[in-house]
């Protein structure tokens, strides 16, 4: 029976250490940034990222990787029969996808490509289901099932703490931001469908908590909590007190990460983002 590879990309917030465990393949994506072009992962790491983005006037830019890249890993993993897997995140804020995809069509090997509709840690509860479920010898149809299985169990939330960045993507106007920073107003978004969409507008720190631990006691009601993570962009003033919550209700294996270049571009300094899965 053909072996089945998982490949992801470098927005999902993998340690070395699970990614060699579970043999899981990254494609990285390139971030440039004051004139400088840096593979996201390699060259750059979230805190030297942060850094440099908090010096730069310009917003950084990132780039998917090209159909050409993931063509040749594709080859390379398919040349005996194998069978690949790779989930990549939304295409909602990145043509990772339809990069990976262009790949599938040009190469011989057997590729499924899978949009997580997701990003960092809700990228990587597929990932990482997936890679294990491939190492136990599970056929490429039990993977997919479970995948997508896993994708409709998750939530996300992201939180900005400044609206520099979002301005300067073109998601909202100057004038709007202007009135925000003025109201302290911290936009709470959801990534529900793989798109960013508002649902929220708090004035503080302490309300973006509160109303995201309410939201995690609601969805989670009377279910089994598989995993939480919280990536943020040295976000420690809602990060911190919203891990300590969760613990204190009864949750503790909580992974944590600095939120990746990629995603920090998108979401600014001060930022965080919160997902959780259930059984």
């Amino acid at each position: 029976m053909p072996k089945v590879h998982i490949v992801t990309d470098s927005t999902a917030d993998l340690t070395t250490e699970l990614v060699k465990q579970y043999n899981i393949h990254i494609v990285p994506l390139t971030i440039q940034i004051d004139g400088e072009s840096y593979i996201d992962g390699v060259d750059i790491n979230s805190e030297e990222f942060l850094e440099k983005m908090a010096k730069s006037k310009q917003l950084p830019k990132s780039s998917q990787p090209s159909s050409g890249i993931f063509k040749e890993l594709y080859d390379e993993l398919g040349k005996d029969g194998d069978h690949v897997i790779s989930i990549h995140m939304t295409g909602g804020m990145s043509g990772t996808v339809k990069s990976a995809q262009a790949a599938a069509e040009m190469t011989e090997s057997d590729i499924t490509v899978i949009d997580s509709k997701f990003i960092s840690f809700a990228l990587s509860f597929q990932v990482v289901e997936a890679a294990k479920m491939a190492l136990n010898g599970e056929t490429k149809q039990a993977i997919i099932q479970k995948v997508e299985e896993i994708r409709s169990k998750s939530d996300l939330f992201v939180v900005v703490d400044t609206l520099d960045n979002l301005v300067k993507g073109g998601r909202i106007g100057k004038g709007r931001a202007m009135l925000g920073s003025l109201l302290s107003i911290k936009p709470i978004a959801s990534l529900a469908g793989g798109e960013y969409t508002p649902i929220a507008k708090v004035r503080s720190h302490k309300q973006v908590v509160n109303y995201l631990f309410d939201r995690f006691l609601s969805d989670t009601k009377g279910k089994v909590v598989k995993a939480v993570g919280i990536s943020h962009a040295n976000g420690f003033s809602m990060a911190t007190p919203l891990i300590k919550l969760i613990k204190e209700s009864g949750f503790q294996d909580i992974q944590v990460s600095i939120t990746s270049p990629v995603i920090s571009t998108h979401t600014g300094p001060g930022a965080i983002g919160f997902m959780y899965m259930t059984e």
